[in-house]
């Protein structure tokens, strides 16, 4: 078996980023800037912020994920998402409360394409651990039974999970962590800050030179550092989800860590990655995946329903790349580009 996770890579065209703490002043605005790189919640993360208090902005951040990756990791044998999948049951902080009903909710917009019940489909694949192998049908079969968020039960900050099933809230935590960084930043009065968390990009304001934030979104055909190109935001995240990041291979066949819960197998979409532009990053986190399982098609549809929400940059196997009308002015590549329109022109 060959064995080939991959680091999420989404380049950010953003100056300024390096290894450790650094406290310097922009030379284009004067603005005291304060980065920080450090690892948590399994990844690389980067924060960026300018103000007067931004070094203190960004310590109180890095404590902030630090709590939260003890409260929501399933790697964790202690966190309290770990409790609750031994118990089946129990009370919720106020954190993961919102996290959960709101992937509730998604679950419900995306005919249970986004469930937060899928951990034991991942772990029947290995993609916790690295373990990787290709399950029995009947294995894949029986633990299907087990992937069903209408049978959790969330009465308050009390949940109770269906018999045997197991919460992974890992496909909107992120985005959930980027959001709050960004409430943190502004209690500290950051008005210009940007974040990635292993690839999630989350920015606050503009630079500080007022001009709009660049960020690089990977290119699916070259993992090494290609762009497949960038688009300029302010106070939105921008999030990508791709089968380039963490796959395996078995007697010669890919697969991917994108699970689709109508089968319990890999996605085949036709898609090679899904990014989302959303003012909400908890949202861009679940729907980036989604989507990607959705396919063109279905999710242009939901686009079309949900547009005032987010905007998306899709790029399918053949290479073609898809925009929403609401960001192409702002997304620039140099492969071909179709937009999409919420009415047809």
């Amino acid at each position: 078996m060959n064995r080939k996770p991959l680091l999420i890579l989404l380049s950010i065209i953003v100056a300024g980023l390096a290894a450790g703490c650094i406290l310097k002043y922009s030379r284009q605005s004067h603005a005291r800037e304060y980065s920080r790189q450090f690892f948590a919640m399994d990844t690389v993360m980067s924060f960026t912020a300018y103000g007067e208090r931004g070094e203190e902005a960004v310590e109180a951040a890095v404590q902030e994920v630090e709590r939260l990756d003890a409260l929501l990791s399933t790697g964790i044998a202690e966190s309290e998402v770990s409790r609750i999948n031994a118990s089946g049951e129990g009370d919720l902080s106020e954190d993961t409360e919102k996290i959960l009903s709101e992937g509730l909710t998604i679950w419900k917009q995306t005919g249970g394409l986004f469930d937060v019940t899928i951990y034991p489909l991942m772990q029947l694949w290995g993609f916790p651990t690295g373990n990787y192998h290709v399950p029995t049908k009947e294995k894949l079969k029986q633990t299907m039974s087990l992937v069903d968020s209408s049978k959790v039960i969330l009465d308050g900050n009390h949940v109770t999970l269906g018999e045997k099933q197991k919460m992974d809230l890992g496909g909107i935590a992120k985005g959930y962590t980027s959001n709050r960084i960004m409430e943190i930043f502004q209690e500290y009065g950051v008005t210009s800050a940007m974040v990635s968390l292993g690839g999630n990009v989350q920015t606050l304001g503009k630079k500080p030179d007022g001009t709009d934030w660049q960020v690089g979104i990977q290119n699916p055909d070259n993992v090494q550092g290609d762009l497949l190109g960038a688009v300029a935001v302010q106070d939105q995240a921008v999030i990508t989800s791709g089968g380039y990041e963490r796959y395996f291979e078995e007697n010669g066949q890919t697969y991917i860590h994108i699970l689709d819960p109508r089968t319990g197998c890999p996605a085949e979409s036709g898609l090679a990655s899904v990014t989302i532009v959303s003012s909400n990053g908890m949202l861009a986190d679940a729907l980036s995946t989604s989507l990607y399982i959705m396919g063109l098609d279905e999710a242009e549809a939901y686009w079309r329903i949900y547009a005032d929400e987010f905007d998306m940059i899709l790029m399918t196997d053949d290479g073609t790349v898809y925009v929403t009308e609401g960001i192409r002015d702002r997304f620039r590549t140099k492969g071909k580009m179709e937009v999409l329109y919420r009415e047809e022109p």
